[in-house]
């Protein structure tokens, strides 16, 4: 038995070298249909499960696609990529850019790479890993906070690496670069402790339906150990100013309505009351004469994500934060 196994194996690649081949030599371009199933099949005397198998690894590698009732064709002649990825990000921004960026860098030529987006929708979420099954030899899944996930990626065919959100239950199963949010908040908050005890009062400013609701955990056992007061906001609009209120603000665009606030009451960050804004960003470093950040490095997470798909062992990385500090605190 173990011995047909490794004969079904080598078998398969048949298919794949011949269409590898092909193409290197120019014999094949894009579009071109390439041999059944039954003309594999009769050329290198294959079992159809042998054929599909070489078929199947064609398709993760996004070289050929199946059009349904007519055939297999070529999609791409980028025969060296060793790594066809489906990457899934929650949304676009600028910090989600550099880790995308630092990835493709990192992993090389060896990878083709196509990106898709959920928005936080479960059912867009659903949808595209469905519709991905068994196209790609990876899979990176920025799942964000939702539940249940296991049986979609279990289905997926191909290698799954977590990217971000960190899930408990799938420790071991799948690789990750993920936050640790409540370790972070905590520790970041103990690091700039000397600063931060002259507030009154901290304001964690957070939409929950989408944001990791560990920061606030982070924040409550920070304030628990120094005796601090401490509220959780999920907006901020038509909120006066409290001189001695320190804002910890996830949201740029309440990072702008606290600014924007502040300057109609004639009130001074770092002065009358205090902010520390998630994620950093350039803008960041001149607005207001510089917004302190707490924030993961993007950069070296799409860094070691690159070196987890040359990885074959199962690794768990916890992705590093700094808190930067600035005139708004």
């Amino acid at each position: 038995m173990l011995l047909k196994v490794k004969e079904n194996k080598s078998k398969y690649k048949l298919v794949v070298s011949h269409v590898t081949d092909k193409i290197q030599s120019e014999e094949y371009s894009n579009g071109d249909r390439i041999p059944s199933i039954n003309e594999f099949r009769s050329k290198y005397n294959l079992s159809r499960d042998t054929v599909f198998a070489g078929l199947r690894e064609l398709v993760a590698k996004g070289i050929i696609s199946a059009s349904q009732g007519v055939g297999y064709f070529v999609t791409s002649t980028n025969v060296s990529a060793s790594h066809h990825i489906f990457l899934l990000f929650n949304e676009f921004n600028e910090f989600k850019e550099d880790l995308f960026n630092s990835f493709m860098a990192a992993a090389g030529s060896s990878v083709t790479v196509d990106l898709y987006f959920h928005n936080y929708n479960r059912q867009v979420f659903d949808t595209l890993l469905s519709e991905a099954k068994n196209k790609y030899t990876d899979y990176i899944i920025m799942s964000g906070k939702f539940q249940g996930i296991e049986p979609l990626l279990q289905s997926l065919g191909g290698r799954v690496f977590l990217l971000d959100h960190f899930h408990p239950e799938l420790t071991g199963k799948y690789s990750a670069v993920f936050q640790n949010f409540e370790k972070d908040t905590y520790e970041a908050l103990i690091a700039g402790y000397d600063l931060i005890k002259k507030y009154k009062r901290l304001l964690m400013v957070q939409k929950e339906e989408k944001e990791p609701v560990e920061r606030y955990t982070g924040l409550q056992a920070f304030c628990q150990k120094y005796q601090l007061n401490h509220d959780f906001l999920s907006e901020i609009t038509t909120r006066k100013i409290k001189k001695g209120d320190l804002f910890i603000v996830v949201r740029d665009r309440d990072l702008v309505e606290i600014l924007k606030q502040a300057n109609a009451q004639q009130l001074n960050s770092g002065q009358d009351f205090g902010i520390i804004s998630y994620n950093d960003t350039p803008l960041k470093e001149i607005l207001a004469g510089g917004i302190t950040t707490l924030s993961t490095d993007f950069k070296l997470m799409g860094k070691t994500m690159a070196q987890l798909i040359h990885t074959k062992a199962i690794c768990t990385v916890e992705n590093p934060w700094k808190l930067n500090i600035r005139k708004s605190l």
